[in-house]
Protein backbone atom coordinates (compact mmCIF):
# COMPACT_ATOMS: atom_id res chain seq x y z
CA UNK A 1 0.00 0.00 0.00
CA UNK A 2 1.24 3.55 -1.00
CA UNK A 3 0.56 5.78 1.38
CA UNK A 4 -1.11 9.52 0.18
CA UNK A 5 -0.92 12.31 1.74
CA UNK A 6 -2.68 16.03 1.42
CA UNK A 7 -0.69 19.05 2.19
CA UNK A 8 -2.54 21.96 3.82
CA UNK A 9 0.24 24.36 3.96
CA UNK A 10 3.60 24.64 1.28
CA UNK A 11 5.34 27.03 3.28
CA UNK A 12 9.16 25.93 4.27
CA UNK A 13 7.86 23.33 6.64
CA UNK A 14 4.86 21.49 4.44
CA UNK A 15 7.44 21.49 1.62
CA UNK A 16 10.30 19.37 3.45
CA UNK A 17 7.40 17.00 4.93
CA UNK A 18 6.41 16.36 1.62
CA UNK A 19 9.67 15.68 0.82
CA UNK A 20 10.56 13.55 3.35
CA UNK A 21 7.20 11.80 3.12
CA UNK A 22 8.17 10.82 -0.45
CA UNK A 23 11.32 10.10 0.40
CA UNK A 24 9.31 7.57 3.08
CA UNK A 25 7.50 6.26 -0.11
CA UNK A 26 4.09 8.37 0.32
CA UNK A 27 2.93 9.73 -2.71
CA UNK A 28 1.51 13.73 -2.70
CA UNK A 29 -1.89 13.42 -3.70
CA UNK A 30 -3.18 17.14 -2.81
CA UNK A 31 -1.95 20.82 -1.71
CA UNK A 32 -3.75 23.90 -0.14
CA UNK A 33 -1.37 26.97 -0.38
CA UNK A 34 -2.92 30.35 -1.24
CA UNK A 35 0.18 31.97 -2.49
CA UNK A 36 -0.04 31.21 -6.31
CA UNK A 37 3.72 30.99 -6.96
CA UNK A 38 4.15 28.47 -4.08
CA UNK A 39 1.35 26.37 -5.22
CA UNK A 40 2.36 26.04 -8.22
CA UNK A 41 5.60 25.14 -7.76
CA UNK A 42 4.88 22.68 -5.14
CA UNK A 43 2.33 21.04 -7.18
CA UNK A 44 5.03 20.83 -10.30
CA UNK A 45 7.40 19.15 -7.83
CA UNK A 46 5.67 17.13 -6.54
CA UNK A 47 2.79 15.90 -9.62
CA UNK A 48 -0.30 16.77 -7.74
CA UNK A 49 -3.01 16.35 -10.49
CA UNK A 50 -4.72 20.07 -11.37
CA UNK A 51 -8.01 18.42 -10.15
CA UNK A 52 -6.69 18.47 -6.43
CA UNK A 53 -4.57 21.90 -5.66
CA UNK A 54 -6.41 24.13 -4.03
CA UNK A 55 -5.80 27.48 -2.63
CA UNK A 56 -7.04 27.15 0.74
CA UNK A 57 -7.33 24.44 2.91
CA UNK A 58 -11.31 25.03 3.12
CA UNK A 59 -11.65 24.16 -0.48
CA UNK A 60 -9.38 20.85 0.10
CA UNK A 61 -12.07 20.09 2.74
CA UNK A 62 -15.00 20.29 0.49
CA UNK A 63 -13.15 17.90 -1.88
CA UNK A 64 -13.73 15.00 0.41
CA UNK A 65 -11.57 12.37 1.59
CA UNK A 66 -8.80 12.89 -1.21
CA UNK A 67 -5.76 10.99 0.26
CA UNK A 68 -5.25 8.83 3.35
CA UNK A 69 -3.65 11.25 5.76
CA UNK A 70 -3.03 15.43 5.66
CA UNK A 71 0.14 17.40 6.83
CA UNK A 72 -1.25 20.52 8.21
CA UNK A 73 1.66 22.72 7.90
CA UNK A 74 -0.26 26.11 7.93
CA UNK A 75 0.42 28.84 10.68
CA UNK A 76 0.13 28.73 14.33
CA UNK A 77 -3.29 30.05 14.40
CA UNK A 78 -4.43 28.94 11.95
CA UNK A 79 -4.17 24.64 12.58
CA UNK A 80 -7.17 24.24 15.25
CA UNK A 81 -9.82 24.87 12.34
CA UNK A 82 -8.41 22.58 9.58
CA UNK A 83 -7.03 19.57 12.22
CA UNK A 84 -11.06 19.41 13.12
CA UNK A 85 -12.82 19.54 10.11
CA UNK A 86 -10.23 17.09 8.30
CA UNK A 87 -10.36 15.02 11.31
CA UNK A 88 -14.20 15.08 10.45
CA UNK A 89 -13.40 13.74 7.56
CA UNK A 90 -11.26 11.24 8.96
CA UNK A 91 -7.64 11.88 7.59
CA UNK A 92 -4.78 10.67 9.77
CA UNK A 93 -3.39 14.25 10.60
CA UNK A 94 0.66 14.99 10.63
CA UNK A 95 -0.06 18.57 12.57
CA UNK A 96 2.87 20.74 13.13
CA UNK A 97 3.73 22.31 16.05
CA UNK A 98 2.47 23.87 18.17
CA UNK A 99 -1.34 22.59 18.22
CA UNK A 100 -2.37 25.84 18.53
CA UNK A 101 -1.91 28.95 20.06
CA UNK A 102 -4.46 28.92 22.65
CA UNK A 103 -5.42 25.76 25.46
CA UNK A 104 -9.42 25.75 24.36
CA UNK A 105 -8.12 25.26 20.41
CA UNK A 106 -6.11 22.50 21.50
CA UNK A 107 -8.78 20.69 23.34
CA UNK A 108 -11.09 21.28 20.29
CA UNK A 109 -8.16 19.23 18.08
CA UNK A 110 -7.93 16.38 20.49
CA UNK A 111 -11.60 16.24 21.09
CA UNK A 112 -12.24 15.82 17.18
CA UNK A 113 -9.29 13.52 16.71
CA UNK A 114 -10.70 11.30 19.78
CA UNK A 115 -14.26 11.47 18.25
CA UNK A 116 -13.37 10.65 14.82
CA UNK A 117 -10.82 7.91 15.59
CA UNK A 118 -8.32 8.70 13.60
CA UNK A 119 -4.29 9.45 14.36
CA UNK A 120 -3.06 12.54 15.10
CA UNK A 121 0.79 12.92 15.72
CA UNK A 122 2.04 16.41 16.87
CA UNK A 123 5.50 17.14 14.96
CA UNK A 124 7.53 16.69 18.61
CA UNK A 125 10.78 15.67 15.88
CA UNK A 126 13.17 15.65 19.28
CA UNK A 127 11.71 12.24 20.26
CA UNK A 128 12.54 10.84 16.83
CA UNK A 129 16.49 11.42 16.65
CA UNK A 130 19.39 8.80 17.29
CA UNK A 131 20.61 10.41 19.69
CA UNK A 132 17.83 10.51 22.00
CA UNK A 133 16.74 6.91 21.36
CA UNK A 134 20.10 6.35 22.60
CA UNK A 135 19.89 9.34 25.65
CA UNK A 136 16.28 7.42 26.80
CA UNK A 137 17.67 4.24 26.78
CA UNK A 138 20.48 4.96 28.79
CA UNK A 139 17.90 6.82 31.43
CA UNK A 140 15.58 3.83 31.11
CA UNK A 141 18.44 1.23 32.45
CA UNK A 142 19.06 2.59 34.99
CA UNK A 143 22.74 3.20 34.44
CA UNK A 144 23.16 6.68 36.30
CA UNK A 145 20.39 5.59 38.90
CA UNK A 146 17.52 7.58 39.75
CA UNK A 147 17.18 11.31 37.57
CA UNK A 148 17.58 14.37 40.26
CA UNK A 149 17.68 16.96 37.78
CA UNK A 150 18.38 18.22 34.50
CA UNK A 151 19.83 21.14 32.67
CA UNK A 152 18.82 21.82 28.53
CA UNK A 153 19.89 24.69 26.38
CA UNK A 154 18.24 25.35 23.05
CA UNK A 155 20.59 27.73 21.53
CA UNK A 156 18.46 29.47 18.85
CA UNK A 157 21.21 31.78 17.30
CA UNK A 158 21.74 35.30 16.84
CA UNK A 159 20.89 35.42 13.36
CA UNK A 160 17.88 32.74 13.20
CA UNK A 161 16.51 35.09 16.02
CA UNK A 162 16.65 37.86 13.73
CA UNK A 163 15.11 35.42 10.76
CA UNK A 164 12.09 34.14 12.48
CA UNK A 165 11.31 35.88 15.66
CA UNK A 166 12.10 39.53 14.96
CA UNK A 167 11.81 39.92 11.00
CA UNK A 168 9.83 36.67 10.44
CA UNK A 169 6.60 35.08 10.82
CA UNK A 170 6.65 34.26 14.36
CA UNK A 171 7.70 37.56 15.55
CA UNK A 172 4.67 38.93 16.90
CA UNK A 173 2.58 37.05 19.43
CA UNK A 174 -0.64 37.63 18.46
CA UNK A 175 -0.08 36.96 14.96
CA UNK A 176 1.16 33.03 15.94
CA UNK A 177 1.91 32.27 19.43
CA UNK A 178 4.36 32.94 22.22
CA UNK A 179 7.99 32.09 22.01
CA UNK A 180 8.46 29.59 23.98
CA UNK A 181 5.41 27.84 22.26
CA UNK A 182 6.59 28.12 19.01
CA UNK A 183 9.81 27.36 19.38
CA UNK A 184 10.03 25.43 22.45
CA UNK A 185 7.32 23.73 23.11
CA UNK A 186 9.04 20.34 21.59
CA UNK A 187 11.55 20.72 24.32
CA UNK A 188 9.28 21.27 27.57
CA UNK A 189 7.90 17.85 25.37
CA UNK A 190 11.31 16.51 25.38
CA UNK A 191 12.36 17.05 29.02
CA UNK A 192 8.89 15.03 29.82
CA UNK A 193 9.83 12.53 27.75
CA UNK A 194 13.13 11.80 29.02
CA UNK A 195 12.04 12.03 32.98
CA UNK A 196 8.87 9.71 32.13
CA UNK A 197 6.30 12.29 33.89
CA UNK A 198 4.84 15.11 34.16
CA UNK A 199 6.23 17.88 35.98
CA UNK A 200 3.92 19.38 39.38
CA UNK A 201 4.98 23.00 39.15
CA UNK A 202 6.68 25.35 36.66
CA UNK A 203 8.29 28.59 37.21
CA UNK A 204 9.68 30.93 34.23
CA UNK A 205 11.34 34.33 33.52
CA UNK A 206 12.00 36.23 30.20
CA UNK A 207 11.62 39.30 28.28
CA UNK A 208 12.35 40.75 24.90
CA UNK A 209 15.72 42.46 26.54
CA UNK A 210 17.75 43.15 22.98
CA UNK A 211 15.44 43.75 19.90
CA UNK A 212 14.13 46.93 21.05
CA UNK A 213 13.52 50.64 19.55
CA UNK A 214 15.48 52.19 22.05
CA UNK A 215 18.82 49.72 21.67
CA UNK A 216 18.79 51.00 17.96
CA UNK A 217 21.94 52.24 16.92
CA UNK A 218 22.44 56.15 16.10
CA UNK A 219 22.33 56.57 12.50
CA UNK A 220 20.78 53.10 11.94
CA UNK A 221 18.07 53.26 9.00
CA UNK A 222 14.82 51.33 9.05
CA UNK A 223 16.59 49.00 6.66
CA UNK A 224 20.08 47.36 6.44
CA UNK A 225 20.71 48.09 3.19
CA UNK A 226 20.00 52.03 3.74
CA UNK A 227 21.97 51.82 6.61
CA UNK A 228 24.90 54.00 7.77
CA UNK A 229 25.68 51.28 10.49
CA UNK A 230 25.37 48.07 8.94
CA UNK A 231 28.73 46.95 8.56
CA UNK A 232 28.96 47.35 12.76
CA UNK A 233 25.43 45.18 12.95
CA UNK A 234 25.79 41.48 13.86
CA UNK A 235 22.17 41.34 12.70
CA UNK A 236 22.48 42.63 9.25
CA UNK A 237 20.61 41.40 6.81
CA UNK A 238 22.34 41.90 3.99
CA UNK A 239 25.60 40.18 5.81
CA UNK A 240 23.18 37.21 6.47
CA UNK A 241 21.61 36.16 3.85
CA UNK A 242 24.71 37.09 0.97
CA UNK A 243 26.71 34.51 3.63
CA UNK A 244 24.06 32.09 2.90
CA UNK A 245 23.65 33.11 -0.64
CA UNK A 246 27.83 31.75 -0.84
CA UNK A 247 27.85 28.36 1.18
CA UNK A 248 24.00 27.51 0.75
CA UNK A 249 22.12 29.33 -2.38
CA UNK A 250 18.91 26.93 -2.40
CA UNK A 251 18.29 26.02 0.74
CA UNK A 252 16.28 27.54 4.33
CA UNK A 253 16.66 30.63 5.53
CA UNK A 254 16.92 31.89 1.31
CA UNK A 255 14.01 30.11 0.19
CA UNK A 256 11.57 31.79 2.80
CA UNK A 257 13.05 35.05 1.01
CA UNK A 258 12.60 34.28 -2.45
CA UNK A 259 12.95 32.05 -5.32
CA UNK A 260 15.24 34.07 -7.15
CA UNK A 261 18.78 32.88 -5.65
CA UNK A 262 21.12 35.23 -7.47
CA UNK A 263 22.49 38.21 -5.50
CA UNK A 264 20.29 40.90 -7.32
CA UNK A 265 17.30 38.31 -6.27
CA UNK A 266 18.33 38.21 -2.72
CA UNK A 267 18.62 42.30 -2.36
CA UNK A 268 15.46 43.20 -3.95
CA UNK A 269 14.02 40.63 -1.35
CA UNK A 270 15.42 42.46 1.50
CA UNK A 271 14.69 45.69 -0.17
CA UNK A 272 11.17 45.06 -0.83
CA UNK A 273 10.48 42.39 1.75
CA UNK A 274 10.74 42.16 5.87
CA UNK A 275 13.38 40.81 5.76
CA UNK A 276 15.34 43.67 5.49
CA UNK A 277 13.89 45.46 7.97
CA UNK A 278 16.26 46.86 11.04
CA UNK A 279 15.83 44.20 13.78
CA UNK A 280 15.13 47.44 16.44
CA UNK A 281 12.18 48.77 14.46
CA UNK A 282 9.54 47.63 17.38
CA UNK A 283 7.67 45.37 15.07
CA UNK A 284 8.78 41.97 17.30
CA UNK A 285 7.33 41.65 20.43
CA UNK A 286 8.57 37.49 21.64
CA UNK A 287 10.80 37.06 24.42
CA UNK A 288 14.74 36.72 22.89
CA UNK A 289 15.38 34.82 26.08
CA UNK A 290 13.56 32.79 28.65
CA UNK A 291 14.21 29.97 31.84
CA UNK A 292 12.15 27.53 32.98
CA UNK A 293 12.40 25.46 35.79
CA UNK A 294 9.96 22.38 36.69
CA UNK A 295 9.66 20.31 39.64
CA UNK A 296 8.53 16.86 39.17
CA UNK A 297 6.65 14.44 41.57
CA UNK A 298 9.43 13.04 44.18
CA UNK A 299 11.10 16.03 43.72
CA UNK A 300 13.49 15.83 40.38
CA UNK A 301 13.76 19.27 38.90
CA UNK A 302 14.87 20.20 35.03
CA UNK A 303 15.81 23.82 34.10
CA UNK A 304 15.46 24.86 30.31
CA UNK A 305 17.18 27.81 28.79
CA UNK A 306 15.97 29.37 25.36
CA UNK A 307 18.58 31.98 24.03
CA UNK A 308 18.77 34.19 20.77
CA UNK A 309 22.41 34.93 21.69
CA UNK A 310 24.39 31.80 20.73
CA UNK A 311 25.26 30.06 17.43
CA UNK A 312 22.56 28.05 15.90
CA UNK A 313 23.80 24.82 17.29
CA UNK A 314 22.11 21.41 18.70
CA UNK A 315 20.82 21.80 21.79
CA UNK A 316 22.89 21.14 24.73
CA UNK A 317 21.92 18.78 27.96
CA UNK A 318 23.25 17.21 31.44
CA UNK A 319 21.30 14.53 33.03
CA UNK A 320 22.57 14.14 36.87
CA UNK A 321 21.75 11.03 38.31
CA UNK A 322 22.17 9.48 41.90
CA UNK A 323 24.38 6.75 39.98
CA UNK A 324 26.39 8.79 37.49
CA UNK A 325 25.46 11.49 34.96
CA UNK A 326 25.07 12.11 30.95
CA UNK A 327 26.60 15.33 28.98
CA UNK A 328 24.93 15.85 25.64
CA UNK A 329 25.74 17.75 22.68
CA UNK A 330 23.29 16.55 20.18
CA UNK A 331 25.58 14.12 18.32
CA UNK A 332 27.36 12.52 21.35
CA UNK A 333 26.92 11.82 24.95
CA UNK A 334 29.40 11.14 27.86
CA UNK A 335 28.38 8.93 30.32
CA UNK A 336 30.01 9.25 33.50
CA UNK A 337 30.19 6.43 36.59
CA UNK A 338 29.94 7.48 40.29
CA UNK A 339 31.00 3.98 40.98
CA UNK A 340 34.32 3.34 38.68
CA UNK A 341 34.69 7.07 38.29
CA UNK A 342 35.27 6.96 34.47
CA UNK A 343 33.56 8.22 31.67
CA UNK A 344 32.09 6.48 28.23
CA UNK A 345 31.38 8.40 25.27
CA UNK A 346 28.92 7.60 22.78
CA UNK A 347 28.97 8.68 19.08
CA UNK A 348 25.31 8.59 17.77
CA UNK A 349 26.64 8.98 13.97
CA UNK A 350 26.52 10.74 11.15
CA UNK A 351 22.56 11.55 10.98
CA UNK A 352 23.06 13.77 14.38
CA UNK A 353 25.71 15.84 12.63
CA UNK A 354 23.60 18.84 11.20
CA UNK A 355 21.11 21.05 12.47
CA UNK A 356 18.80 21.56 9.88
CA UNK A 357 16.42 18.67 10.22
CA UNK A 358 16.97 18.47 13.93
CA UNK A 359 19.74 15.95 13.96
CA UNK A 360 17.54 13.52 11.78
CA UNK A 361 14.49 13.70 13.61
CA UNK A 362 12.35 15.72 11.08
CA UNK A 363 12.54 12.35 8.83
CA UNK A 364 12.42 9.93 10.71
CA UNK A 365 9.31 11.54 12.72
CA UNK A 366 7.69 11.77 8.73
CA UNK A 367 8.91 7.75 7.92
CA UNK A 368 7.11 7.02 11.39
CA UNK A 369 3.83 8.60 10.77
CA UNK A 370 3.83 7.28 7.03
CA UNK A 371 4.78 3.60 8.72
CA UNK A 372 1.95 4.10 11.44
CA UNK A 373 -0.56 4.96 8.27
CA UNK A 374 0.03 2.54 6.21
CA UNK A 375 0.04 -0.77 8.84
CA UNK A 376 -2.55 1.38 11.23
CA UNK A 377 0.14 0.10 13.95
CA UNK A 378 -0.05 3.60 15.75
CA UNK A 379 3.32 2.67 18.04
CA UNK A 380 5.77 4.03 15.26
CA UNK A 381 4.72 7.68 16.53
CA UNK A 382 5.88 8.56 20.10
CA UNK A 383 3.03 10.74 20.94
CA UNK A 384 -0.86 11.11 20.80
CA UNK A 385 -3.16 13.82 20.71
CA UNK A 386 -3.46 13.48 24.71
CA UNK A 387 0.19 13.54 25.17
CA UNK A 388 0.47 16.62 23.33
CA UNK A 389 -1.98 18.49 24.98
CA UNK A 390 0.07 17.61 28.35
CA UNK A 391 3.14 19.16 27.17
CA UNK A 392 1.31 21.83 25.81
CA UNK A 393 -0.47 22.79 29.02
CA UNK A 394 3.16 23.20 30.48
CA UNK A 395 4.59 25.43 28.50
CA UNK A 396 1.19 27.53 28.73
CA UNK A 397 1.68 27.44 33.25
CA UNK A 398 5.39 28.20 31.89
CA UNK A 399 3.84 31.90 30.50
CA UNK A 400 1.60 32.20 33.15
CA UNK A 401 4.47 31.77 35.42
CA UNK A 402 6.49 34.40 33.51
CA UNK A 403 3.87 36.44 33.27
CA UNK A 404 2.68 36.55 36.61
CA UNK A 405 6.19 36.47 38.54
CA UNK A 406 4.26 33.37 40.25
CA UNK A 407 5.29 29.58 40.72
CA UNK A 408 2.38 27.86 38.98
CA UNK A 409 0.97 24.53 40.60
CA UNK A 410 0.01 22.08 37.69
CA UNK A 411 -2.20 19.87 40.04
CA UNK A 412 -4.45 22.50 40.69
CA UNK A 413 -5.61 23.30 37.53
Amino acid sequence: MTVTLAIAGAGSRGRDHARHAVAAGARIAAVAEPRADVRTAFADEFGVPAENVFDTWEALRLAGRVADAVVIATQDAMHADPAVAFAELGYDILLEKPMAPTEADSRRIVEAAERAGILLAVCHVLRYTAYTRALKALVDSGRIGEIAAIQHLESVGWWHQAHSYVRGNWAVEADSSPMLLAKSCHDIDWLMHIMGRRPKRVSSFGSLLHFRPENKPEKAAERCLDCAVESTCPYSARRIYLNFLAVQPNQWPLTVLTDDHSEAGVLAALREGPYGRCVYNGENDVVDHQVVDLEFPGGATASFTMSAFTRLEHRKTRVFGTMGMIEGDGARLRITDFLTDTDEEIDVGKEAASVDGHGGGDPALVAAFVEAVRTGDRSHVFTDAVASLASHQVVWAAEQARRSGTVVDLDAG
